[in-house]
């Protein structure tokens, strides 16, 4: 069963804009799928099998007389040598939405795109399924909780099901797992088969590793590690490799589309904030059987389960964004020497909208006193801000602060 994609309009949109687009995401989210699905009158080739990726790199010229524009070209990054012929063939026929290429290892893709193709290529970020997309709801704004687009948003939210968010959250987003009734074994089999092969496929293409248990364990630690202030001595300890090692393949699972390094609030008239980033693991599905929570019962049961529900969140949230196109969304997070900390700040204009999020389905004021910490930054206005958690219905906890049910992001 194919998911209409929020992204699709973003596609059509850049399309018509640039000869390239290009769109990158983790391995199986769906990228090529989503643009057969669209454009299902152009060509296509893979650089993932052999013969056509050495046909490509050793006569790059003849490789585009086969396989002509418009067309799209999956996994381009393996293939380098191809990006030059693409800046010819574009600079000599301005057409646009030529070339639709995709990639799951950014950190290639996107030294060639800069090396090769700045300013003819639109550039999207994909990530899994979102809970818009499995509840098929058509509203696809960028999420804020102002109180005009929470009253839109309203219209089309689905019913409350805490069993079904949970089994979802457990599951995770890869659309392979919605395409057909799936159980618990077929899930750790897929997980099992997917990490497998993103280590033999993407892993072995950027990193050297020798030691492959330990980097096995340091993507354990990453994931165990979602939802906090990154620490890299930690993850180094827990791996038994050096700091700069760890570095170095966190770039990587980030240019692979996995984690995410979300940014600290701050500016020249905020002196007093922590500066490290907080890290989350974005497939929620993938990080609970890399920690082996093999049902959703050990998962809500589990220590974890607050720091896995708030990565889920922002997992959404960072999907509204990326789904309109938005590859540097403008979402932070908040917390200062004093330890007032605000898990989520949107910035809008001049306008800051903080948002806690809590597994509590009954949340309290205490829980969004940090919010009044944005009011002494200066020229910054404060917008309405949410506590999305497992409440049933959006309900208002003061005259500026929704009580916000997690469907409605």
């Amino acid at each position: 069963m194919y998911y209409p994609r929020h992204i699709e309009a973003v596609v059509t949109r850049i399309s018509k804009r640039k000869p390239v687009l290009v769109l990158t995401g983790a391995r199986q989210v769906g990228k090529t799928t989503m643009l057969k699905e669209i454009r299902k009158d152009i060509n296509y080739t893979t650089l993932n099998r052999p013969l056509v990726r050495e046909s490509a790199k050793e006569n790059p010229s003849l490789f585009f007389d086969i396989n002509k524009p418009p067309i799209i070209v999956d996994e381009v990054q393996k293939a380098a040598e191809l990006f030059d012929y693409i800046k010819d063939i574009v600079d000599e026929d301005k057409t646009k939405g030529q070339f639709y290429l995709t990639g799951s290892q950014s950190i290639k893709l996107m030294k060639n795109i800069s090396e090769s193709l700045a300013g003819r290529a639109g550039i999207i970020k994909m990530l899994g399924l979102s809970m818009r997309e499995l509840n098929h709801v058509s509203y696809r704004e960028p999420f804020l909780p102002s109180t005009t687009q929470i009253e839109e948003r309203e219209k089309e939210s689905a019913t409350f099901d805490y069993s079904k968010i949970v089994s979802i959250i457990h599951k995770g987003f890869f659309p392979e797992l919605y395409e057909a009734e799936s159980d618990l074994h077929d899930w750790a089999d897929y997980y099992s088969s997917y990490f497998q092969t993103y280590i033999e496929k993407d892993i072995k293409d950027v990193l050297n590793i020798q030691d492959e248990s330990a980097f096995i364990k340091f993507v354990k630690a990453t994931a165990s590690l979602t939802g906090e202030v990154l620490n890299l001595s930690t993850i180094a300890e827990i791996c038994g490799k050096d700091v700069k090692t760890v570095k170095s393949w966190l770039s990587v699972l980030e240019s692979s589309g996995l984690v995410y390094l979300l940014e600290p609030y701050h500016n020249n008239l905020t002196k007093r904030m922590i500066k490290a980033p907080k890290l989350y693991f974005l497939d929620t599905g993938l990080a609970c059987w890399l920690m082996g929570w093999n049902t959703p019962e050990q998962l809500t049961n589990g220590a974890m389960w607050g720091h896995i529900f708030e990565s889920f969140v922002f997992a959404e949230v960072l999907k509204s964004y990326y789904n309109d196109g938005i590859v540097k969304p403008p979402i932070y997070y908040y917390r200062d020497t004093d330890k007032n900390e605000i898990d989520l700040v949107i910035a809008d204009g001049d306008c800051l909208y903080p948002i806690e999020i809590k597994t509590s389905s009954d949340p309290t004021k205490s829980m969004v006193k940090a919010f009044r910490q944005l009011e002494k930054i200066p020229t910054k206005k404060v917008g309405t801000g949410a506590v999305i958690c497992l409440a049933k219905e959006r309900l208002p906890l003061t005259n500026d602060v929704w009580i916000l049910p997690v469907q409605m992001i």
